[in-house]
């Protein structure tokens, strides 16, 4: 190979800020860089590696991340160049440029071949099949981040391994939520193989991929109330957490990435109004005092956000999310076993709790599909379209009242 990769790291002229990250490619003495998308602190690089500080661990979890996506977009610039050193043709490094972030119409890519095969599908009549391919490739795209898009020959046994890890520690997923995921990734690579745009390297082989029996996921009333009364005063993160868990359960069993999302100008005239980022499905939810005495508690003065989750001065929004996400299951964890809750404790049990606690109150399945916003049950939307606003706010608060009397 007589070309060359290097990670670079470009300081910030300005003291205190961070720099770019970015990979330096050489060919026959001709150098070009290709962007990460991660920005780092000057002290935070050194000899060509990210240096993980020794009495910051949050920070240090999020380098780790870095490092091991530093690590992959290289084997796939190096990937890159092996196929133009293949081809036996002459190429320059503005075309290792270009053939990495591939161009939108090569069918060998992830996204347009999948693109290809959920129109197909949409013509067929399975438009169903084709919303799932279409979410489980959107998650995957999610995973990969800045990354972004990826050949069908560059997906291995490594790749689905992390993709795997990523679904369940860092989003909380279960294993059939992991393992729907991949099927489906599974079955578009399958119809890439027999249409011969890649070999196949069974990349699934090492996952999950069946069905497992249902567990419970909803956490008992009483571990709830004891989460709530736990004395935390000497733990700022675990409290946060703690709140953070607490608030999702009063909003309904709202999802963490929409909890995150939620900015103050949505609280309006005692009510806070948000579109689900899953489902775009606007939903409508009546201020209750547990509420606001979480957010005035937490609330950075002057922040758009409702509470400090995310930050404007943060960087890139997913990644603080994630970031953010996978503290709050660490704390979650230890929470729930300093309670000794039965299933482990994440951001996702506060929704199962919100169901289950107004079930057991003999609060209407229907009532709890609305304020659950499950609107991909398009029978139970038609039946529950007619429900007034005000039933599913007297369900909330009665939940409420359950957790704080």
């Amino acid at each position: 190979m007589t070309t060359s990769v290097k990670a670079k790291f470009r300081p910030s002229r300005v003291k205190g800020k961070t720099g770019a990250v970015y990979f330096q490619v050489i060919h026959d003495r001709v150098a070009r860089q290709i962007g990460t998308g991660y920005k780092l602190f000057s002290e935070e690089w050194k000899d060509g590696e990210v240096i993980l500080p020794e009495h910051n661990p949050e920070r240090s979890d999020c380098l780790t991340g870095i490092v091991q996506d530093l690590r992959n977009m290289k084997k796939r610039v190096e990937a890159t160049i092996q196929r133009l050193e293949d081809s036996g043709k002459p190429y320059t490094a503005d075309d290792v440029v270009t053939a990495y972030r591939i161009p939108h119409h090569d069918e060998h890519s992830l996204l347009v071949f999948s693109h290809q095969q959920t129109e197909h599908l949409k013509r067929t009549g399975k438009h169903r099949l084709a919303e799932t391919y279409t979410s489980s490739v959107n998650s995957f795209l999610r995973f990969r981040g800045e990354q972004g898009d990826i050949r069908l020959d560059e997906i291995d046994e490594d790749m689905i391994k992390e993709y795997e890890h990523y679904l369940l520690e860092e989003c909380g997923l279960c294993r059939n939520t992991s393992s729907f995921y991949n099927r489906n990734l599974r079955a578009i690579y399958n119809r890439a193989v027999k249409k011969k745009l890649t070999i196949d390297r069974h990349p699934f082989a090492e996952v999950y991929t069946g069905v497992d029996k249902t567990t419970k996921r909803a956490i008992p009333i009483q571990t709830m109330k004891e989460i709530k009364d736990l004395d935390l005063s000497k733990d700022a993160d675990m409290a946060f957490a703690r709140d953070l868990y607490l608030m999702s359960f009063d909003l309904r069993g709202i999802s963490f990435v929409d909890l995150a999302m939620l900015e103050t100008d949505q609280l309006k005239n005692g009510y806070l109004t948000y579109s689900r980022q899953k489902t775009r499905q606007k939903l409508e939810i009546k201020w209750e005092k547990q509420m606001q005495e979480i957010v005035d508690c937490h609330h950075v003065k002057g922040s758009r956000y409702l509470l400090p989750i995310l930050s404007e001065e943060g960087g890139d929004i997913r990644q603080q999310y994630l970031n953010a996400l996978h503290r709050m299951n660490i704390q979650l964890k230890k929470i729930g076993k300093l309670v000794n809750c039965p299933i482990p404790l994440t951001t996702y049990t506060a929704r199962h709790c919100w169901a289950s606690t107004a079930y057991q109150l003999n609060v209407p399945t229907s009532s709890i599909s609305q304020a659950l916003g499950h609107d991909s049950e398009k029978t139970t939307r038609i039946y529950l379209s007619s429900l007034d606003n005000q039933v599913i706010d007297n369900a909330n608060l009665t939940v409420i009242h359950a957790i704080y009397a």
